[in-house]
Order: C-alpha cells, then structure tokens, then sequence
C-alpha cells in the first residue's frame, strides 16, 4: 500500500509538472507561474522519495483479523479429564459417565438405574436419598474382591447428581500393615518379657544357699532374653530410621569392597568360630553412592543370615563385581537347604519367618531382611533373592555406581 500511494504522488507532480510547461510555451507573462509550479513539484517529489527511503511513510491501516474463541468444553469432556470413575445422574439415571466408570463398571449402565450401575445396600441408601444432598459411603467389592472405594455424592441441580468413586486400596493396605507392625511387635516383646517376669519370681522365692546352681542358670536365660529383646528394639529403631530418610536418596562414596572385607573379618573373629566367608572380589572397582553405616548393617544382616541359616560346614560365598555399566553386584550365597517358592515373595515382610522356631533359637529378630530391603529401596538399588531346595540360597542386591569421576578417583 505504501508503494501505490508513492506512485500516484509522483503521477500527479508530473501532471503538475507538464501543466506547467505547456502554460511555459504560451507566453512570457505565464513562464514565471510555470517556473513557480514547476519548482513546488520537485520539491514535493524529493520530499517524497526522501521519505521512502527513510520509511517514513505510514502503511495504511489493516482491518484487524478478529480471534476465533475457543470452544467451551463440554460435559463429556470435563467428565473425561479425570481417572477417578464419576457417573452423572439425572434423578435415579445415569445419563453419562467417564472412561474410567465405563471400565470398571460396564458401558451398559449409561441409561440405567443407579441402582443397578452400583449395586451395594449402603451406596443405594445414599443415592436414593430424599433432597439430593451431598454425602459419602464406604464400599467394599466394586471392580475386584479386595478393593476399597469411598463413594461420594455432590448434588448440581434440583435432580442432578454427581457421583465419584475414590479409590482408598492403597491407604486401606497401610493402615493393615501398621496394625499388623503393632501387633507382631508386640507378641515379638511379650514373649520375652513373660520369660523375664516368671523367672524373677522364682529366683525372688529360690534366695537360699543352695539354689545357687538354679539361679545361675535362670539368669543366663534371663540374659539370653534380655539380649533379645535389645536385638529387636534395635532392629525397630534401625528400620524406622531407614524410612525417614527413604526420600533423601545417599551420594557419599563407599567403598563396597572395603565394607564386605570388614565384615567377613567381623564375622569370622565371631567367638562361634565362624570361619565359613569367602571372598570373591573383581579388581579395580568404582565406590558406590551410599550411606556406609546403612551398607555395613545391609552386608552384616545378608552374611549372618547365610551363616545362620545355611549349611553349618559349608562356605558362605560374598561375591562383590560389576553389575553393568553404571551399578555394582553384591551376591552372598550359601548352600544350605534352600527355600520353598511359596515363601520367596514374603521373605521381606516385617516378622516373616520361614520357620519361626529356629529363627528364634538363632536369635532371628524376623526383621533383618526388611530392613535390607529398605535399605536398597533407599540407595535406588534392586534387591533378588533366589533359592533352590536342597542347593541353596543366592541374594543379590545392584547398587548405583557414584558418578562422581573425582571421589572415585580418591577412593
């Protein structure tokens, strides 16, 4: 636009330009007028050209290109933004639902009773309420026989409802799992504790000079018990420990190689004459990103349960090698008489004994594997255990290799 508009002014100056030479040639009065236009026609067409060249010129103004507006979303669609199943109701009938309702409970149900789209005698107390107030229900068995689920109602309008199922499994499993904690650390320290009482009457009743030979015995079990019970509440402490900082990932650089010598020395100065740990260690390993103290009680728990549990005769092999390019491999292996496949899944659980006589006979607290399971879940690791009948048992645990060039340099 700005060309076109230079273009009709330079046009008309040159009409002005020849009006005024034909007057010129009319005589000499009329030259002087001639000379005048002549004159204010250049000086307009240089003004012009210079202000071309300057940019000068104004564009001619656009009209503005008016935005399309964004469609309003639908109810379908704010229904399908979320994962949780919600259902629309429209007096006693689903008029829509989402993907996630449609999953679980049927595409059938759109168009039928709420009723019948849930069926649970508290859920329908709830949904055919008079007033079409808001309110909330606990149900069990929708989707899967062990699912927990708070069914909750929000009215929209004088006959419309809202309906959403919040799925509460997950929160239901960790209240299980710390009523369970409490009760088994309890039965853990009553057993004990009912020891420690029944002998300290007697031994209040056996005071005369020839119960010494009975005193004497009741207090090594006294002891035995007592030891035991320090053993668990240290185990308790270590795990609660271990779960408050389970967030906060380890970064300082362990030596792994420096920590399994240490403790097969520890074991092996052991005053049962444990002399059953061998070492297997590749050459030039990197340190790994860790909590040392954690990774001394992970490699302390791993060996005395192998010796422990294992064949009283044969060796407990500690392997420490590379595990691929960025992680580390800690393999302890025994050949005892192995674990049944049924108990490999639950060998972590807090208080799981395979057999519970014979871990407390070796002074077993039930808790030492959980803890090294936290332990790996805190260093970003993986944790296997892998058992045979008969052959043995093989726990591997892959640490992350410090990436820190420098600390792996010094270490």
């Amino acid at each position: 636009m700005e060309r076109i508009g230079l273009i009709a002014i330079m046009g008309a100056l040159a009409v002005i330009c020849g009006l005024a030479l034909a007057i010129a040639s009319a005589g000499d009065a009329v030259v002087l007028l001639a000379g005048i236009l002549a004159g204010v026609g250049l000086t307009l067409l240089l003004t012009a050209a210079r202000r071309w060249s300057r940019g000068d010129l104004e564009p001619e103004e656009e009209p503005a290109i008016q935005p399309v507006p964004a469609p309003t979303p639908g109810v379908d669609d704010l229904l399908g933004a979320l994962d949780e199943p919600l259902l629309l109701v429209e007096g006693r009938m689903v008029v829509r639902a989402n993907a996630a309702a449609v999953a679980m409970l049927g595409e059938h149900m759109v168009g039928e009773d709420v009723r019948v789209a849930v069926r649970y005698p508290a859920a329908t107390e709830l949904l055919t309420r008079e007033g079409n107030t808001a309110g909330s229900v606990e149900i069990i068995g929708i989707g899967h026989p062990d699912r927990h689920w708070t069914l909750s109602v929000q009215p929209l309008g004088p006959a419309t409802r809202v309906v959403r199922l919040t799925d509460r499994t997950a929160t239901r499993a960790t209240e299980r799992m710390r009523v369970d904690f409490v009760a088994n650390a309890s039965h853990e320290l009553r057993t004990p504790l009912a020891s420690l009482i029944g002998f300290i009457e007697t031994l209040e009743d056996a005071n005369g000079p020839d119960d010494a030979a009975v005193r004497e015995r009741f207090l090594g079990i006294m002891a035995g018990e007592a030891r035991r019970m320090q053993r668990l509440v240290d185990d308790l402490i270590s795990l609660s420990r271990i779960e408050a900082d389970k967030h906060r990932a380890p970064a300082d650089a362990v030596s792994l190689v420096a920590l399994a010598k240490e403790t097969a020395d520890t074991l092996r100065g052991d005053r049962s004459g444990r002399s059953r740990v061998e070492l297997q260690i590749e050459e030039g390993l990197p340190p790994v990103a860790g909590d040392r103290a954690q990774l001394s009680q992970l490699l302390h728990n791993l060996v005395s349960n192998a010796l422990k549990y294992g064949d009283p005769v044969r060796p407990v092999r500690v392997v420490v090698a590379r595990g691929g390019p960025t992680m580390l491999r800690l393999a302890v292996i025994d050949e005892g008489e192995g674990i049944a496949p049924q108990h490999l899944p639950r060998l972590t659980e807090r208080f799981y004994r395979v057999d519970a006589g014979r871990s407390r006979a070796v002074g077993g607290t039930g808790l030492g594997l959980a803890i090294v399971k936290h332990i790996v879940e805190r260093h970003r690791g993986r944790l296997d255990i892998a058992s045979t009948q008969g052959v043995g048992t093989t726990i591997t645990v892959l640490l992350p290799i410090l990436l820190d060039s420098k600390a792996a340099a010094a270490e």
